[in-house]
């Protein structure tokens, strides 16, 4: 069966399935054309050098000459759509796959100019979820560049000191989730990093995975600190998740700590080829529920384990394949997943740890090297 001619128009700077098919980031808008296995760019006046230097397609132009060839033909203030229409015509292109979340203004405009549109449903470029050794690398210098956030934080929790009420004070100040969140996203720019998503969760806030943290640290607490970086230079994304009390823990949180342990050790090991990433997920909840810990979604707040064991890390964040409940997913190699389980309970706090692993023909490999541990 031919091929779809595979059309995308955006800015690459926002857009992973754009950046992914040029192999670089505009901020500018560009018209992406993919038909019988060649690729083109429309690209602005001023990247044109950049583009036809760093560019993965076959072939760099002007998206300026197109629109001006649009004007001869007597359309007045064209725009992306008309020149993508015209690109279509020179090689004979009537009809085109967009992604599914295509601006639909543009669909109407190239339907209006003759072409035929169809929407693909789920990953536009479905091998973007397997990773190159080159993507390997760049997200494992986009995670050394959240392993430096890390650092900085837990040498921070370190040298604070507890105050009145149990209170962290650092170099004689307050120290606040808002600061150390400031202190770890300012060591990332400095490392080469754009911070995407940093959680400092402290005592009660652990227990909600999605809470960002505010207020003041406190000792012989749980503190949840997740750092999601970008590379500024490559656009991908790095991921780690640590859980430390400055201070001491109570009995129960650190058979908490070593049960989350444990379950990411097994969900490391079956991390192989073939398996479904439910199932991974499922090793997982049945590991917890053998150890006597119970989740319940019924509650305001959920307890117990409630969000996935895992997702993809690339060029987006969070991206194919999921490793929860519902996943249709089978690991393959080539995929990198964030493990991260977790285990919250408002008596005792909260606690999860994540980290990068990469699932090779061998065997999984963790990409991550950091620490785990849980006193400071």
């Amino acid at each position: 069966m031919k091929p779809a001619s595979l059309l995308h128009i955006g800015k690459a700077d926002h857009d992973a399935d754009l950046r992914y098919a040029l192999g670089m980031s505009i901020a500018d808008p560009v018209v992406y054309l993919r038909v019988a296995g060649r690729t083109i760019a429309l690209v602005p006046e001023t990247e044109i050098s950049r583009a036809r230097t760093e560019a993965e397609v076959q072939r760099v132009a002007s998206l300026a000459r197109y629109l001006r060839r649009t004007e001869r033909d007597g359309v007045k203030n064209p725009g992306l759509g008309h020149a993508a229409a015209e690109l279509c015509r020179d090689l004979k292109v009537k009809k085109v796959t967009v992604p599914y979340l295509f601006p639909l203004g543009l669909a109407r405009q190239l339907r209006k100019l003759g072409l035929r549109i169809k929407v693909r449903e789920g990953n536009f470029f479905p091998e973007r979820q397997f990773k190159s050794a080159v993507e390997i690398k760049m997200i494992t210098a986009a995670l050394g560049m959240a392993e430096v956030g890390m650092s900085e934080a837990l040498q921070t929790l370190k040298r604070s000191k507890p105050g009145p009420e149990r209170k962290l004070h650092h170099h004689g100040v307050p120290l606040t989730s808002e600061r150390l969140r400031a202190i770890i996203e300012t060591s990332l720019l400095q490392a080469g990093g754009l911070p995407v998503q940093t959680q400092v969760a402290c005592g009660p806030q652990s227990c909600d995975p999605e809470e960002p943290g505010y207020g003041p640290l406190t000792a012989d607490a749980p503190i949840v600190i997740s750092i999601t970086a970008q590379s500024a230079r490559t656009g991908y994304h790095g991921h780690l998740t640590r859980t430390v009390v400055r201070g001491t823990a109570s009995t129960a949180l650190r058979h908490q700590f070593i049960t989350v342990l444990k379950a990411q050790a097994l969900a490391l090991t079956q991390l192989q080829e073939g398996v479904g990433a439910h199932e991974l997920h499922a090793a997982v909840e049945s590991y917890f529920r053998t150890e006597g810990y119970r989740t319940s979604r019924r509650a305001s707040r959920p307890t117990g384990f409630p969000h996935a064991t895992g997702h993809g890390v690339g060029l987006e964040p969070r991206e194919c394949p999921e490793a929860n409940r519902n996943s249709g997913s089978i690991l393959r190699a080539g995929h990198v997943l964030a493990i991260q389980p977790g285990l919250y309970y408002p008596r005792t706090g909260g606690i999860r740890l994540a980290d990068l692993a990469l699932v090779t023909p061998s065997g999984p490999q963790n990409l991550t090297q950091f620490e785990k541990i849980l006193e400071l």
